[in-house]
């Protein structure tokens, strides 16, 4: 019996996308070819897309609002007004905000505030991660209490400083019992304590987040360095200065960049705890009184813009040269 072939289907076969071999080799100028990752890639932009144009609106739109108000004579009442776009175009804006008597010491305010906080939150943060580097009994737990400044509500900790350093608070009792003082000083009043007290409470409430960053690097140096300079006669001393410090290098850059943006951008703490006065009046209590003292919403959005060109301006000057040397080296 002769063999009985079988039918050739080759033809009308079907892969997985539902063409058979004839339709995949018929050409078609219409029909788009793509692999498996152009089409991941095209569902990541159809998932990420909606929420990356919701970000950028968020982000947008007041930088664009505040940019508008700095150049418009704007008060706080215009903006509950249907013809707000209506109103008149000018500098004014500019010219009130330069020209205002408190401008420049509040820079210089500002500054200190800024510099002197974010140094001394670093330095905290640098004592606070050598000291629970090694472990020892009750290691987790001093970790867990240096945490609470950072995580406590502002609100509460500001005011407990206030109670503190009031001329009848603990801190003053305790001088004066102590006989350190005869009178009581208002430290929260008075130049330059006002300033010192301000820059202490920076410290103290926002070291946590250096401790955590200094400690992930501080374990992460290999401990053949220590060893080896054990072995060839350094101090304790020596091995911070010319170990522990260059690998520390360039997280201490970082942290002193972030930290510097976020207080110098820093209202709430300033106004809880001082509320600006004694010369803590910095730049951001200046937009505030424009805004809510003189109901001045355009010269409190110039404020903000001139704000940020002096941030930016710092910003230029750190990446250019401090971040730049701490990488090289």
């Amino acid at each position: 019996m002769a063999d009985r072939k079988t039918p050739d289907n080759s033809k009308n076969s079907k892969d997985f996308t539902g063409e058979s071999p004839r339709q995949r080799s018929a050409w078609n100028p219409f029909r788009r070819v793509s692999t498996l990752a152009q089409r991941e890639q095209r569902l990541a932009y159809i998932l990420l897309g909606p929420p990356s144009l919701f970000v950028l609106a968020l982000i947008l739109f007041p930088v664009l609002w505040n940019f508008w108000l700095a150049f418009h004579r704007v008060r706080l009442l215009d903006l509950r007004r249907f013809t707000w776009w209506e109103l008149e175009a000018t500098v004014n804006n500019f010219i009130t905000v330069f020209m205002h008597y408190d401008l420049w010491p509040a820079l210089r305010a500002t500054l200190i505030y800024s510099t002197g906080g974010t140094l001394l939150a670093i330095v905290m943060g640098l004592g606070a991660a050598m000291m629970v580097h090694r472990r020892f009994r009750g290691s987790g737990l001093v970790r867990g209490t240096f945490l609470i400044p950072y995580i406590a509500p502002i609100v509460a900790v500001a005011f407990a400083w206030r109670f503190i350093l009031d001329p009848r608070g603990v801190f003053m009792v305790g001088l004066l019992g102590a006989g350190i003082l005869e009178q009581p000083i208002n430290l929260l009043s008075q130049r330059p304590w006002a300033m010192i007290s301000l820059i202490a409470f920076e410290g103290w409430r926002y070291f946590p987040f250096n401790f955590l960053f200094i400690l992930a690097r501080l374990q992460a140096i290999p401990e053949v360095f220590y060893e080896a300079a054990a072995v060839d006669g350094a101090t304790p001393l020596q091995k911070f200065l010319y170990i522990t410090l260059p690998q520390l290098k360039l997280v201490l850059a970082t942290l002193f960049l972030l930290r510097f943006m976020w207080t110098f951008n820093k209202f709430d703490d300033v106004f809880l705890v001082t509320r600006g006065t004694a010369g803590t009046r910095v730049l951001t209590i200046k937009v505030y009184d424009f805004l809510i003292g003189e109901f001045n919403v355009g010269a409190g959005a110039a404020m903000a813009l001139f704000l940020f060109a002096v941030l930016g301006l710092l910003l230029y000057v750190y990446f250019k040269w401090v971040m730049r040397r701490a990488e090289e080296e």
